[in-house]
């Protein structure tokens, strides 16, 4: 019995680790990748009247974070009901 509770804490600790190590490569990529690296590459391609550079720079990345805090919390929630851990 114990051994079947610690292989289900590794692996709910390796699924939500999976998710943030996922959920932070999005933000890099998008927050440094778009906003910085890219941005002289995205400059032809305009939203709402600037380049998508300078959008991902100034919008785009905190978007995506708040969308990626949802999408967390989300994942999360169906995570905690897979282990038999929610609330």
């Amino acid at each position: 019995m114990a051994d079947q509770s610690s292989h289900d804490d590794k692996a709910y600790w390796a699924a939500n680790v999976r998710i943030i190590i996922i959920s932070l490569v999005i933000w890099a990529v998008v927050s440094f990748g778009f906003g910085i690296l890219l941005r002289p590459a995205l400059s032809g391609i305009a939203v709402g009247g600037t380049d998508l550079g300078f959008w991902f720079a100034q919008q785009g990345s905190i978007i995506v974070f708040l969308a990626l805090i949802f999408f967390y919390a989300w994942r999360m929630n169906k995570l905690d009901k897979e282990y038999g851990v929610d609330d």
